[in-house]
């Protein structure tokens, strides 16, 4: 029996890296999976966002393990869209369990001269997306009268912020206080809500040219090889010398918080650093 049988997935930006993980591994545990993801780029940022053959992937990978998939484009900006998406997953599958508010957007800018549009997408996608996906699932998982489990993917920027990241801090750091005041809210139905909190993830939001070179300005063309280095600055921030986390590392604990090892854990936020937190 898999951790997870009989049980139904909602995950929002599915379509790579640590969406496609989290799925992946719900899956792998028996979880049919419901799922979005934007699959078109937003104008502004820094790195491409996940592709249409990206997501098709996905869906063929969370069915080579015999798990049911329904998965589509939404934008977690737009409410109606995605509550139809989770609507229609339950009809087909008929229940939800788990929700995985993963999707999210990063850039740099300091807190002065970001533009009105920088801030707005951050907030909408990270912190709006983040509202939107809990109240087009929350009814369902509620409906079920099972409990359940809703995880959302914050960031060690909510609670250690760092220069030049006021906007993104700040939505995640409001998806932080969103997960405390529903774990409060839906506790008495023996829903629980907490937040996973990573450090720098090895995925193509920090695996570019952009943040390669704000890391280690020092070099004219650095790369993953020198972000690797004992001595580069992506290693230097953390307690345990590496650069970054792998998704996995994120995904191991989404899957915690989503089993019943983690029944009585609720408004936590979880940090994944590698030390980050008590490195000065």
């Amino acid at each position: 029996m898999g951790t997870f049988d009989g049980k139904v997935a909602f995950i929002t930006g599915i379509a790579r890296a640590q969406g496609r993980s989290h799925a992946l591994r719900l899956a792998s545990g028996g979880a049919d999976i419901i799922g979005v993801d934007i699959v078109a780029d937003i104008p502004g940022l820094h790195y491409h966002l996940a592709s249409q053959h990206d997501l098709q992937e996905t869906i063929e990978l969370i069915e080579r393990t015999g798990r049911r998939a329904i998965v589509r484009q939404a934008d977690v900006r737009d409410l109606d869209s995605l509550t139809t998406v989770v609507n229609d997953g339950v009809a087909a599958l008929g229940r939800l369990d788990i929700v995985v508010a993963n999707a999210g957007i990063f850039s740099l800018g300091a807190a002065t001269e970001l533009s009105d549009r920088a801030w707005q997408d951050v907030l909408d996608v990270n912190l709006t997306g983040a509202w939107h996906t809990a109240k087009a699932t929350v009814p369902h998982v509620v409906a079920g009268g099972r409990g359940g489990s809703i995880i959302f993917v914050s960031s060690m920027a909510a609670l250690r912020p760092p220069l030049g990241l006021a906007h993104y801090s700040a939505s995640k750091a409001g998806v932080v206080a969103l997960m405390k005041t529903l774990a409060a809210e839906l506790g008495p139905q023996f829903i629980r809500v907490n937040t996973v909190n990573p450090a720098t993830v090895d995925t193509p939001m920090i695996d570019n040219d952009t943040i390669l070179g704000a890391f280690m300005p020092e070099l004219e063309r650095p790369t993953r090889d020198d972000a690797a280095k004992p001595d580069s600055a992506f290693v230097r921030i953390n307690a345990l010398p590496v650069p970054w986390l792998q998704v996995q590392d994120v995904t191991n604990a989404v899957e915690f918080l989503a089993s019943d090892a983690a029944r009585l854990i609720t408004g936590v936020a979880l940090p994944i650093d590698a030390g980050f937190q008590v490195k000065s």
